[in-house]
């Protein structure tokens, strides 16, 4: 099968296509003949920064969401060979990620492709809607709270404010002024300007302070003034991981929360409520490209440059 790997960390330039031998399914594991395999930002830290992916084979396999067909099953398992899914990858197992032509996942990383939505389209919403849904059971929000959300207009944060929608929780997110309409498109409540002062902005929209505050935009302690006393923080990365910034002891009696999305995985009632919303349209995939395996690299490269709107997904079919 085609895989596209690499064997040392370094800049985009070091994935490559490559060729191992097709894996099969065990007991609860279904293989997925792969059609696309998005690409996240979590991909690049992974390929760039040394000893991530030490614990797996080489050539390393980066990708952590995908959307396919069964073409084989292990036994015990809901899915029937032909059925579309998409699924949740795990990349630092040793069996890596879903850069490739067949991925074998446990059955409860998956959930059935509503009708109607093209299989590179889903390939783009597991793993960001699965964080965004794990942001929300963290902090603990339920219908008629508000929460802030920084980087509204990436993948996560879209998939936040859609999903926050879905379950009446309103929510006051930042915005550059080309993403305004994007944003609330999405489901914002309210829309803030980003940059400086998106605390205060925040503020003037919810006076006493959102209830949480997650932070896609890794801002930190730029953004704690928006949260109300007795409130939460969390960002979208544990702290202390490259990219996140030192926060200060909790002010106001907030809390910091943390969660890791892998933790997530294997919470089938949380996938079925992502596959219901995209099949009913409070859910939307976006796809910024679909691109050959070969391309890779340029994917890597447009993310690594930032700005990008949506998912490239890597086309396997």
């Amino acid at each position: 099968m085609r895989v596209v790997g690499f064997t040392e960390p370094g800049g985009p330039d070091v994935l490559s296509v490559a060729e191992l031998p097709e894996p099969a399914p065990g007991p609860g594991e279904i293989r997925v003949r792969v059609h696309g395999a998005a690409v996240n930002p979590a991909d690049t830290l992974l390929r760039s920064e040394p000893g991530a992916m030490a614990a797996t084979a080489r050539p390393h396999l980066l990708g952590m969401d995908l959307a396919g067909v069964v073409d084989r099953t292990g036994a015990d398992v809901p899915f029937a060979v032909g059925d579309r899914v998409m699924s949740v990858v795990l990349p630092v197992r040793h069996a890596g990620g879903a850069y490739a032509e067949y991925v074998v996942v446990p059955a409860e990383w998956a959930v059935a492709v509503p009708v109607g939505i093209a299989l590179h389209e889903a390939a783009t919403v597991p793993m960001n809607a699965l964080t965004a849904l794990a942001a929300i059971e963290t902090m603990e929000l339920k219908e008629g709270d508000v929460a802030g959300v920084t980087g509204a207009a990436g993948a996560f944060g879209g998939c936040l404010l859609q999903l926050a929608a879905a379950r009446g929780i309103r929510t006051v997110a930042d915005a550059a002024p080309k993403d305004e309409e994007l944003v609330r498109g999405l489901g914002a409540t309210w829309t803030v300007s980003r940059g400086p002062g998106v605390a205060a902005r925040m503020r003037e929209v919810v006076p006493g302070g959102v209830d949480a505050l997650l932070d896609g935009a890794l801002l930190g302690a730029d953004v704690l003034d928006a949260v109300r006393d007795g409130g939460s923080y969390a960002g979208l990365r544990k702290l202390g991981e490259p990219g996140t910034k030192p926060l200060p002891p909790a002010p106001r009696g907030i809390s910091y929360r943390g969660f890791e999305v892998h933790d997530w995985f294997g919470r089938t009632d949380l996938m079925a409520e992502i596959a219901a919303a995209l099949g009913a349209g409070r859910l939307s995939p976006r796809v910024a490209e679909i691109v050959p395996p070969e391309q890779a690299p340029r994917a890597h490269a447009a993310l690594d440059a930032g700005g990008t709107r949506g998912r490239y997904v890597l086309d396997f079919s």
